[in-house]
C-alpha cells in the first residue's frame, strides 16, 4: 500500500476480531514510531506495551471506561521522557514534547493499517492515574493509548473540510488557487 493511500483509507477501528497480532508485526510498527521526526533529533518517545487481558481492562478504566480499549489485542502507551526535551526549555516541554509523540503515533498508525492492522489512538485518560498504574517514572509522561488489534469492523471516513477551504496564500483570509488535485 502506498503512503498517500494509507493515509487516505485509515480509520479509527474500535471493534476487533479475536486474532493475535504477531511479535514481528508489532515490532514493524514499533520500529516505525521510531523512525518519526523529533525536534533536535531528540526522539523523546517511549513505548510501554501492554497484553495482559486485566491490564487492559484497568487501562480501558483510566480511559474513561472506553470498553474497546480492553478488547484490542495489544496497548501501546507512547510517552514522552521529559528529560530528553529538556534542552527546548518550556516551549519543548510543553509543545515538542507532544508534537514528537505525534508524529510517532502517525507513524505506527499507518504501519499497523499498511498490514492490515487495525488501531485507535485515545488521548482520553487520566494522565497520573495511568502513569501509577504504569508505574512510570515522574520524568516519563504518557501521551497516548493506541488500541491495536485485526479489525471487526470497517469504519467509513468522517466527513472532511476540504483542503481548499482552509489554506491561504502568503497571509491568512487569501485564497490559494494553486494545486491540481481537487
Amino acid at each position: 500500500m502506498d503512503v498517500l493511500e494509507a493515509i487516505r483509507t485509515r480509520r479509527a477501528v474500535r471493534r476487533f476480531a479475536a486474532k493475535k497480532i504477531p511479535e514481528d508485526a508489532l515490532a514493524r510498527i514499533l520500529e516505525a514510531g521510531t523512525c518519526a521526526p523529533s525536534s533536535g533529533n531528540l526522539q523523546n518517545w517511549e513505548f510501554v506495551v501492554v497484553r495482559n487481558r486485566e491490564s487492559k481492562k484497568r487501562i480501558a478504566e483510566i480511559a474513561f471506561g472506553q470498553e474497546f480499549v480492553a478488547d484490542a489485542d495489544v496497548l501501546v502507551i507512547v510517552c514522552s521522557n521529559q528529560q530528553k526535551i529538556l534542552r527546548y526549555g518550556e516551549r519543548g516541554a510543553k509543545l515538542y514534547a507532544a508534537q514528537n509523540v505525534a508524529a510517532c503515533v502517525q507513524n505506527m498508525l499507518l504501519a499497523a493499517h499498511s498490514m492490515g492492522i487495525g488501531s485507535c489512538w485515545v488521548g482520553a485518560f487520566d494522565e497520573r492515574e495511568l502513569a501509577d498504574f504504569l508505574e512510570l517514572p515522574p520524568h516519563v509522561i504518557p501521551h497516548a493509548i493506541i488500541a491495536f488489534g485485526y479489525p471487526g469492523e470497517t469504519p467509513e471516513m468522517p466527513p472532511r473540510i476540504p483542503w481548499r477551504k482552509i489554506t491561504h496564500a502568503e497571509k491568512y483570509g487569501r485564497a490559494y488557487e494553486g494545486g491540481a488535485h481537487g
